[in-house]
């Protein structure tokens, strides 16, 4: 499967370049989903557009079972910063993050499977919007849900290019292969007034101070020590000019967790934190919005996926994953069907081009690779 998906390498990377110099933003991916569902529909599969607002499903083959590969398509809203021949042409957007590469590659796996007999049934999962919710808070992979993406389906894979990781490895994680996420954002309530006379207000500024290292707090010493955990403030404002102290200063952060129960704690234990403001003599409001689930892999699906990859590359070049805290919506397809979403190295020699920065590029030649797994892993699957 390798020959053949190194034998289709200059097809690969030519979709890749297209789309990488026309990104789309979440849920905006419309030359991209056509694109897709152009080349799958040439390729002979079943195309269904505006799965989850503008994704696309394809299916190849009958019956059961029905293996899912999933892709998403969408960049951020990032200035690209390389001087390369595909470089983004659309001001202010690029694909940072790898997502082309995703696309690139199962358009590599789909050819690579509508030239086998299947056992069974591969559908495709372009998924919009990976990187973004829309105005209810919901990305693609739920929104594809909703549409029935999943109907049917026994099990998902997926990939992620990792630029961290040498082109040529793989990693693979069991249960803990990525966080979920919340975001909260508060507002310290206090009672503003002249600086020049702080002991006739109630400073929100000040009560900030303690309410931060009461939520910095939380992890180091609120949450058991073997829960990890992750509690990041990104923004605060909070008045206009060195003389007024204003009526209220506004936080905002991110969440990181690894189970429910942990999430739980973590968003009393942060209304705990902003209590501190009250017993100062303020007051405070707060909104959490739930986000991304954990990723749990499924064993097996993982050891499946070693197992494939190890025949092509060797067993010393696929590694474990140290578990990070990032997050993937790929989580909400797993919560419900078994699966397992692997790292592909795409380092540039000993540059990394990290993901979600202006520089983030790859070695292309990782794409093949990337295609034989997913399509050979597919076959293996449909077997049982």
């Amino acid at each position: 499967m390798l020959t053949k998906a190194q034998e289709l390498s200059s097809q690969i990377i030519a979709w890749r370049r297209d789309i990488h110099m026309h990104p789309e933003l979440g849920f905006e991916e419309t030359r991209t989903a056509a694109k897709v569902a152009d080349v799958m529909s040439q390729l002979g599969y079943r195309v269904r557009t505006g799965v989850g607002k503008t994704g696309v499903v394809a299916d190849l083959g009958a019956g059961d079972p029905i293996i899912a590969i999933r892709a998403d398509m969408d960049a951020l809203p990032i200035q690209e910063t390389n001087d390369i021949p595909y470089k983004s042409q659309i001001d202010g957007i690029m694909h940072a993050c790898g997502h082309d590469a995703h696309v690139a590659i199962a358009l590599g796996t789909a050819t690579l499977l509508s030239k086998e007999e299947l056992p069974g049934t591969v559908r495709f999962l372009f998924q919009p919007s990976e990187e973004m919710q829309d105005d209810e808070g919901l990305s693609g992979a739920p929104r594809m849900m909703e549409d029935g993406a999943l109907e049917g389906v026994s099990s998902a894979i997926a990939l992620h290019v990792y630029s961290a990781l040498e082109t040529g490895c793989v990693e693979t994680a069991v249960e803990n292969a990525g966080a979920g996420v919340d975001t909260f954002y508060a507002k310290i309530i206090g009672k503003g007034g002249h600086g020049s006379a702080p002991h006739k207000v109630v400073d929100p500024i000040f009560l900030s101070g303690h309410v931060i290292q009461a939520i910095h707090g939380i992890v180091s010493r609120r949450l058991w020590p073997y829960d990890p955990a992750v509690i990041s403030i990104g923004s605060i404002h909070g008045g206009v000019a060195d003389n007024v102290i204003p009526e209220a200063v506004e936080l905002s952060g991110t969440i990181r967790f690894l189970s429910k129960e942990v999430q739980k704690e973590i968003h009393a234990e942060i209304e705990r934190a902003l209590g501190v403001a009250k017993a100062l003599g303020g007051d405070f409001e707060l909104e959490i919005l739930e986000g991304y689930p954990p990723m749990h892999n499924h064993q097996n699906t993982v050891e499946l996926i070693r197992q494939v990859a190890g025949e092509m590359v060797g067993s010393e070049n696929v590694k474990t994953s140290k578990p990070e805290m990032g997050s993937e919506d790929f989580g909400y397809f797993i919560e419900h069907i078994p699966g397992a979403m692997f790292y592909l190295g795409c380092r540039i020699d000993d540059d990394e081009r990290r993901h979600h920065d202006p520089r983030f590029d790859i070695d292309e030649s990782c794409l093949p690779l990337g295609a034989a797994i997913l399509a050979d892993t597919a076959i293996r699957l449909m077997r049982g």
